[in-house]
């Protein structure tokens, strides 16, 4: 499991943690930004006025209303890249990282707008009468090349297959994975609940609503979202509320370290600009997907007579799901102090390492060299060796760093009984194939358990935990619901919808078993199946920007024909 999460991380920092990715993420959005003349701002009411179905027609094609595909797209965002996300991401690169997630988003709601109008627009009626669409439709009708001499060169068919595998691979890296695993995870830390019987249960109601396809999917998700946003948003409004006198401080330390990058504070070891813009960046795709291509999937569903009016309904979700549940998420961590602050906790085998020596993180020199490991992984500090434990206290001169923290009152136990004897250390790393040793002590914490800690710290009490319990398993089970229908349009496209109930039958399984596997594992699969669906995507809008444009154009002139009355925007 070590070689597979290091051979996961090295990936990730090749293809969705380079530089690279973030220049193409974000100007993409930019330049969308520009070339449309800002419509996420410009457009913005009017979106609103087409969810509530104000220009709705009784002959528009599709499957589901604009508000089901709406809710049904914010059930594959909204999930734990809100809860989970917003915590990983601040504990990597302190309060800049939710900066640049902001920023993410905001371009973001451009991003979406174009890629749910141009996938709309050729998505395909299947012969029993449901729609199928998604970016891999307009990849294989518009992003072939024919050569003067009539040779086809099927680039978009090709690159439209890449991305439907993509997307198949990121239904279980993002909509299955890391949503049951964030779930059991919370459940055994809130209510002791075994993570196997959650998987189980979950398993068995995730089956038994994707079966019905995209029509009992759009019914579920349209009152599941609304519901959740309801309690999740009552919860972190009286956090934020109790902790009242932090919220000033928190929106500083937001904007004042966005360019300068997070110093070291508590038991946090400083985090760069750059790391914070990456994993800000990182993590706002996760948690709104504008530009993935996976929205466009659900959009296509939607029912209406021209593309627009569904891209404009697919401006609204990042706000929605970043600007709004993000933000609230990122102040509930800030304003109670937990984002740095060393918590009792059990140990996850992936977040523990071993230095040679003793290192004190109130020392600077000691400090640098933390973060010189961190940044560059200098093996030369890892412990290879025996390790003496005494009832369960290290007497040998190790330091144990856990969770990107130097981890204090360590406990370490065997088959539950505080252990005395020999630990085999190497490369770091506790050498433990049989899962007889747990690890407890005080240190950073991140993902879901850190948010569950944050809402301890209000008027609720230990009752907070409970919110964000019931918060992440509304949440996080909508969006397995949704990523499910994603992934069975991409089988449909590859292979036919016959196969689709060989999909959902995997889709399932694999849902179970994730319930009760290592955390570290599943987030590292999470970020290289969000860049490998994304990169295509964004090719492919970039390359047809001028047909979006004359598309979006023509929209206004036909909707300026059809409702006279209506005021356009400016």
């Amino acid at each position: 499991m070590e070689r597979i999460h290091d051979f996961l991380v090295n990936l990730d920092r090749f293809i969705g943690g380079h530089p690279w990715f973030i220049v193409l993420l974000l100007g993409t959005g930019i330049f969308f930004t520009i070339y449309l003349k800002f419509p996420q701002f410009r457009y913005f009411r009017h979106a609103v006025r087409v969810v509530k179905g104000k220009f709705d027609k009784k002959d528009d094609v599709g499957d589901a209303s604009h508000f089901q595909a709406l809710a049904t797209a914010l059930s594959g965002t909204v999930g734990t890249g809100n809860i989970a996300g917003v915590a990983l991401a601040i504990h990597l690169g302190g309060p800049a990282a939710l900066f640049w997630m902001l920023v993410t988003a905001m371009f973001g709601m451009t991003t979406k707008f174009v890629e749910v109008t141009i996938s709309h627009k050729y998505r395909d009626i299947l012969p029993d009468g449901s729609i199928s669409g998604g970016p891999m439709y307009y990849m294989k009708k518009r992003l072939n090349i024919k050569t003067r001499s009539g040779k086809i060169i099927r680039i978009g068919t090709w690159l439209g297959a890449f991305f439907a595998v993509a997307t198949i691979l990121s239904s279980f890296g993002t909509g299955s994975l890391p949503q049951i695993n964030s779930i059991s995870t919370s459940m055994f830390r809130t209510f002791g609940i075994n993570e196997m019987y959650t998987g189980a249960i979950l398993a068995v109601l995730l089956g038994l609503v994707i079966i019905g396809g995209i029509k009992r999917i759009a019914k579920v998700t349209s009152r599941l979202v609304p519901a959740m946003a309801i309690i999740y948003f009552v919860g972190a409004l009286l956090v934020i509320g109790t902790n009242y006198e932090n919220i000033i401080p928190s929106l500083i330390s937001i904007f004042s370290d966005a360019f300068t990058g997070t110093a070291a504070v508590g038991g946090f070891l400083g985090a760069s600009f750059a790391f914070a813009v990456n994993r800000g960046v990182n993590r706002g795709l996760f948690s709104n997907e504008a530009g993935q291509g996976s929205a466009p999937i659900a959009h296509s569903a939607a029912r209406a007579h021209e593309p627009v009016s569904e891209g404009l309904v697919a401006i609204l979700e990042p706000f929605i799901d970043t600007i709004i549940i993000c933000s609230l998420t990122g102040l509930v961590l800030l304003s109670t102090g937990v984002w740095n602050e060393k918590i009792d906790n059990q140990f996850q085998q992936t977040d523990m390492v071993f230095l040679e020596g003793i290192y004190d993180d109130s020392n600077p020199d000691h400090k640098l060299q933390l973060v010189d490991y961190l940044q560059n992984g200098d093996k030369g500090i890892l412990h290879s060796g025996s390790i003496r434990v005494e009832n369960g206290v290290i007497a040998s001169e190790v330091t144990l760093f856990n969770a990107r923290s130097i981890a204090e009152d360590v406990r370490i136990y065997k088959n539950g009984e505080l252990y005395s004897g020999n630990v085999l250390i190497k490369g770091g790393k506790l050498q433990d194939e049989q899962g007889e040793y747990t690890v407890h002590g005080k240190s950073l914490m991140h993902s879901a358990p850190l948010t569950t800690e944050a809402f301890t710290r209000s008027v609720m009490g230990g009752g907070g935990k409970y919110i964000v319990s019931i918060g992440l398993l509304l949440f996080a089970f909508s969006t397995a619901i949704s990523w499910s229908y994603y992934g069975g349009r991409a089988v449909t496209y590859l292979f036919g919808s016959r196969y689709v109930i060989y999909y959902r039958l995997i889709y399932v399984v694999g849902f179970f078993f994730a319930a009760f596997t290592d955390t570290t594992i599943v987030w590292a699969v999470s970020y290289i199946t969000i860049a490998i669906m994304t990169i295509p995507n964004l090719v492919g809008i970039l390359i047809l920007s001028p047909e979006i444009k004359r598309t979006i154009k023509k929209y206004w002139v036909d909707f300026g024909k059809e409702w006279p009355g209506v005021k356009l925007p400016k």
